[in-house]
């Protein structure tokens, strides 16, 4: 396999935007449609775009450091290997059983939480655990990549993921729900159907040694396995993850409950004769709800110097294998910051909104189809849903008069969305996780685009649906 595959893959995309902002006008929309002219990109920009990409979104690039740190620490922990090794045998004759249920969790995370950045560091852990069982990368891929596309095509509760749109379509969190619910169920038992064909179709692919050696910890051996103790491990994991949860659900946007945040104010506020000694320990925290991958890394952090406690893992090893870790993950923490890059161009040449009049000019209204493809393109142009949204909906707003039809704009817009994380070449989840297997885009483009159209005509037969009921 040729290396950096998928770093290639996002520098001709930036080529490709670079080229755009030299070919069509730049334009935006602020009560009406301004078309500012070219606004081409240069030399210089191509740069100074990364600094500011760094600026804004590199707290993303550190979290995908810092998980591959911690799993630096981790692989070198003996009680990991012992754990993925109880796991695995434990599902050695239940595999799909394994998989369905692994891709049914991330889907429903990922739908209901919107941590699909997040789930980066189980991604790691799962993807060892799917190695072991004999499956390949690609298997791999569709039970990680796969199932966070579902969730956010079938998004539901994922207020910081849809919040734009609930803002410029006035609707609330519960606008549609069964319609994105269906959507969620649908894309899940034609994930879960593909991957299982997949494998009784294609003969799993063998890991070389390197590969063997990367993913997957040293074996220990089975007269010492009987003496690690994995109950330290199990807890910090379970400890981490239930805070995850805790934290990303959006509890006021998407339930209207403040329970976190007066709790917070509570602990913060709190003083011991006359001293805020919460608030000063802590710093600056956010309430459950609020929290973003800066505050997670704390958790991870925190977990990874207990770990080191508890099985004895000096300071010295820490930081060395920690750095190690972390070198490991630099792949796709470039990655990330050449995506965002990209967004930046985005933002900076806006050439999309020109594209965007001219494809729904061609109807008149609110039309599935040519919404459907304005919502592909800002997906590619975007990557981030804040910015996809914002790119596109409130000129498609200004356009549509009939409010009726807001529901479904929410709709293709989220899960077109959705369906580009599987298969953009300017996905984070996927290009991410592509460079951390080395599986090529090409390679994974040939293997994953018929499940990808088969998606696509079953949403734009939802959405007609939709439409005319």
């Amino acid at each position: 396999m040729k290396k950096h595959n998928a770093i290639k893959v996002v520098l001709i995309c930036l080529g490709v935007f670079l080229l755009l902002s030299w070919i069509f006008p730049a334009a935006y929309y602020q009560t009406s449609f301004v078309n500012q002219g070219r606004v081409q990109m240069g030399l210089f920009d191509i740069f100074s775009y990364p600094v500011v990409a760094m600026q804004y979104f590199g707290y993303i690039a550190l979290y995908v450091l810092v998980v591959g740190a911690f799993y630096g620490v981790l692989n070198h922990i003996s009680a990991y290997r012992v754990l993925l090794d109880k796991i695995t045998n434990k599902f050695k004759d239940h595999k799909k059983l394994f998989l369905s249920v692994i891709m049914i969790v991330i889907a429903v995370l990922t739908s209901t939480c919107g941590i699909q950045y997040a789930l980066f560091l189980a991604f790691p852990f799962v993807i060892s655990i799917i190695l072991m069982l004999g499956y390949d990368k690609v298997v791999a891929l569709l039970a990680t990549v796969g199932s966070v596309s579902v969730g956010l095509m079938g998004t539901t509760y994922a207020y910081n993921n849809v919040s734009i749109l609930s803002q410029y379509l006035s609707l609330g969190m519960g606008s549609a729900l069964v319609p994105r619910i269906i959507i969620l169920v649908i894309g899940l038992a034609l994930l879960i159907f593909n991957t299982l064909l997949y494998i009784k179709k294609n003969k799993m692919e063998k890991l070389s040694a390197a590969d063997s050696k990367y993913y997957i910890p040293e074996e220990v051996k089975k007269a010492d396995s009987k003496k690690v103790n994995v109950w330290p491990l199990r807890i910090v994991s379970l400890i981490m993850f239930v805070i995850m949860i805790l934290a990303f659900i959006s509890w006021n946007g998407a339930f209207n409950n403040s329970a976190f945040d007066d709790a917070t104010t509570a602990v913060t506020g709190f003083k011991l004769f006359g001293f805020p000694i919460f608030s000063k320990i802590l710093g600056t925290v956010t309430a459950f709800g609020n929290w973003t991958l800066t505050s997670y890394t704390v958790v991870i952090a925190v977990a990874t110097l207990i770990l080191a406690i508890a099985y004895k893992v000096s300071f010295d090893n820490v930081l060395e294998d920690g750095i190690k870790g972390a070198k490991n993950a630099l792949g796709p923490a470039v990655i990330v910051l050449l995506i965002y890059t990209g967004l930046v161009i985005s933002v900076y040449h806006p050439f999309q909104l020109t594209l965007y009049k001219a494809i729904l000019g061609m109807t008149k209204g609110f039309n599935v189809f040519t919404s459907s493809l304005v919502a592909i393109l800002s997906s590619v142009f975007n990557a981030d849903p804040l910015y996809v949204f914002n790119s596109a909906i409130p000129y498609l707003v200004s356009i549509v008069s009939d409010k009726t039809v807001y529901s479904v704009i929410w709709i293709v817009f989220q899960s077109i969305y959705g369906l580009s994380a599987i298969i953009a070449p300017t996905s984070v989840v996927l290009l991410a996780s592509l460079a951390y297997l080395n599986v090529p885009y090409k390679k994974w483009f040939k293997l994953v685009w018929k499940y990808a159209l088969e998606m696509l005509i079953i949403l734009l037969v939802i959405f007609t649906i939709l439409v005319l009921i």
